[in-house]
């Protein structure tokens, strides 16, 4: 296979690494990945995240067991289980699905590398697409809110709502960002700040309870977030959190922009309520670990409910950016996602 390298996922002279966004911003640390279990773990502890960077992380084990002379039936008891570590994130599955094609050609080897290495060179191109046409929508002195991370950790390419915003800013300039901290795991604070900041993107950082004062003074602009699948419908599911700054949004009269590829887009899911919604840890709630240690601050045995995303009604989107083009409500009412796969 190719060397393929990306801010933090890379194949490079036959070994898979992957960058631990658990430890980030404070510590840069690469894991090494040549199991299933390995893999496996690395997802689920969000070490490895992102919606289209965990199918192409999963993709590229994948073709590395394949060329080190794995089984046809260990390569599809691989991609089984891998597909079932995260089930919101339809990247993933996108990619399984083109892996369990690939297996079934009779050179199973040579095919499962090629689909690997066209997936994430794909991403690459499918976030330059989404970044030139979302810019489009932003002006110069927009100050835009955005939650979770969506650039370039999250993906092959510069990410997706994360990397309008950069293609904005370098199009444009005079560009500032309110970053959401995005409880519970601080993916806000602790990456897309990180990265805004490598970028020289100006930001600030607030707590997520902080968007609706912001909206209510006039100092939000456009709302810009990311997607882990978007229904038949419209409704889209993203990082916890999401739906109610489309609530916000649409009180406050605040465009409310979602940008995604078209892996993200599920046609076989008619609307929102039929998206499975990851449930998580309640350790996670009940305090923090990382880099700088570990914090408790609720009881040990507090009753916990923690959904990893939340679904966003249709209704509440101004538009979806996909890498194919930008649909308003009328063209997602009259079909558009649907005729696109």
């Amino acid at each position: 296979m190719q060397n393929l390298i990306a801010s933090s996922l890379k194949y490079e002279n036959g070994t898979l690494n992957v960058l631990d966004q658990y430890l980030l911003p404070h510590q840069q640390v690469w894991h090494e990945c040549h199991s299933v279990e390995t893999m496996k773990e690395l997802i689920v502890s969000l070490k490895i995240r992102g919606a289209p960077l965990i199918g192409l992380g999963a993709s590229l084990l994948v073709a590395h067991l394949a060329e080190q002379g794995a089984t046809k039936a260990a390569l599809g008891a691989a991609i089984n289980e891998l597909e079932a570590t995260r089930p919101t994130a339809v990247n993933l599955m996108h990619c399984m699905a083109a892996l369990r094609k690939a297996l079934k050609q009779s050179d199973f080897v040579t095919n499962i590398v090629a689909t690997a290495e066209r997936l994430f060179i794909e991403d690459i191109e499918l976030c330059e697409r989404m970044a030139t046409r979302g810019a489009e929508l932003i002006n110069s002195g927009d100050n835009i809110l955005t939650h979770c991370n969506t650039g370039a950790l999250a993906t092959a390419g510069i990410g997706t709502a994360l990397g309008v915003i950069y293609k904005a800013q370098q199009q444009h300039g005079n560009i500032h960002v309110w970053v959401d901290e995005t409880r519970p795991l601080l993916q806000g604070g602790r990456l897309t700040a990180f990265e805004l900041e490598r970028w020289q993107v100006p930001y600030t950082l607030i707590c997520d309870n902080m968007a609706a004062s912001l909206m209510a003074a006039g100092r939000v602009d456009k709302i810009v977030v990311g997607a882990d699948r978007i229904a038949a419908n419209g409704d889209f599911a993203n990082k916890v959190g999401t739906y109610n700054l489309a609530v916000l949004a649409h009180f406050h009269d605040i465009p409310f922009y979602v940008v995604a590829p078209l892996t993200t887009l599920d046609t076989q899911t008619t609307c929102g309520s039929d998206i499975a919604i990851e449930q998580r840890s309640s350790a996670e709630v009940r305090g923090v670990s990382g880099s700088f240690g570990t914090a408790l601050w609720a009881p040990t045995h507090a009753n916990v409910y923690n959904p990893a995303f939340d679904v966003t009604p249709a209704k509440l989107v101004t538009a979806w950016v996909l890498d194919t083009g930008v649909y308003d409500k009328n063209d997602v009412e009259s079909g558009a996602l649907t005729a696109l796969k």
